[in-house]
């Protein structure tokens, strides 16, 4: 039986969730149902997602994008669609504005979308109105959550929008490949320490600010308390200046971008996270996976993971205070952290596993196949 072709398209395969959920639905699709491959817009960047597709043999094309408007996008776009005629595109982010000349002049059978942040915040004014122009031409919006899907009604005047919460592999996040206490000496950290951690981009929308904030204001009083803030971005300078000011040198540490996620996560003993705006953040389900309780500002998606005093503590976005307060509660209850962390694993086994998020895109890939025959539409 022939395979149904479907080519991902992304801007890169950098360190980002929408990246890391990409990557994560090709090596899961069943190879045997399907052909896959993959469009980075930009060159490659030798990270561990692009090995992960080196090692499944999963073709990319890299297209070289320079920064900012780049017209040789569309050319080089249409050429690959025209040679390897997929009959499903699926693209991420703001790559629409370079493919949908290419899926309206070869027909593609079946376009869709995953839209990973709220429809506000996805993409800039001429994005919104290549969407809003996509939407009507065929494209299927796919939501990752259910306020993206009532951004999505709001930005663009859309409904029934498909709704695939986000999935991760949750065994990886549970397998180590050092202890707690050899990662912690081998970085420097002490046994006894109370070790938060942050793993995201440095970015104004992850607001990393609060969080220093947050924790100079009480947390950083206790002796053995510690942030580690884990990625890189474009904040990093100003941030490094605000620890600095705090004289909070010794107190918050920047690792950069790191590879050893399940260590660090299994090494820590609270993850936090101070975002402005969230889709439905695969960092908060990598740490609910690897057992650690969470503290998260209330927005996007996040309550759809965390429920609140259960599995971690929600706090609203841009309050300083009630993030310390949070950080403080639970360096000070040890067993709250315990049982929260618990029960986030828990949730995360039964909830998070990509095998429900992957089957849910192969039944939706498969019932748009089938539409579009019903309609009589050729299959290239």
């Amino acid at each position: 039986m022939n395979r149904v072709k479907v080519l991902q398209i992304i801007p890169n395969f950098g360190y980002g969730g929408a990246e890391r959920l990409t990557v994560n639905l090709m090596k899961y699709l069943d190879k045997e149902r399907y052909e896959i491959r993959a469009i980075s817009m930009f060159g490659p960047l030798h990270t561990e997602l692009e090995k992960i597709l080196k090692n499944e043999n999963i073709p990319v094309y890299y297209l070289g994008k320079k920064k900012g408007f780049d017209p040789r996008m569309f050319f080089r776009i249409d050429k690959i669609i025209k040679s390897f005629k997929p009959h499903i595109v699926h693209t991420h982010r703001y790559v629409l504005r370079y493919v949908l000349p290419s899926l309206l002049l070869h027909k593609v059978p079946v376009k869709v979308h995953t839209v990973h942040n709220i429809a506000e915040k996805e993409v800039d004014k001429v994005g919104k109105l290549v969407h809003k122009i996509a939407f009507s031409f065929g494209v299927i919006p796919i939501s990752i959550s259910r306020l993206v899907s009532e951004s999505l009604t709001s930005v663009y005047g859309i409904k029934n929008i498909p709704l695939i919460l986000n999935g991760i592999p949750v065994e990886y996040y549970q397998k180590v490949n050092i202890s707690r206490e050899e990662w912690r000496e081998k970085e420097g950290f002490q046994k006894e320490d109370f070790l938060f951690v942050n793993i995201a981009r440095l970015a104004p929308q992850k607001n990393q600010a609060l969080l220093i904030e947050a924790f100079a204001k009480g947390p950083a009083k206790h002796d053995n308390s510690k942030l580690i803030i884990v990625g890189n971005g474009e904040e990093r300078e100003r941030l490094e200046e605000i620890t600095k000011l705090h004289r909070l040198e010794k107190k918050v540490y920047f690792l950069g971008i790191r590879t050893d996620i399940p260590d660090i996560l299994n090494a820590s003993d609270v993850f936090v996270l101070s975002s402005d705006w969230e889709g439905n953040p695969l960092s908060v389900m990598e740490a609910m996976a690897a057992g650690r309780p969470v503290i998260a500002t209330s927005v996007g998606g996040v309550p759809e993971l965390i429920q609140n005093n259960i599995t971690g503590i929600l706090v609203p976005p841009k309050n300083v205070n009630a993030f310390s307060k949070a950080m403080l509660m639970l360096i000070e209850n040890k067993d709250l952290c315990q049982k929260l962390g618990e029960k986030a694993k828990e949730v995360a086994e039964k909830e998070f596993d990509i095998s429900v998020m992957v089957k849910k895109y192969e039944k939706l890939y498969e019932s748009l196949l089938q539409f579009k025959l019903k309609k009589g539409a050729s299959l290239l």
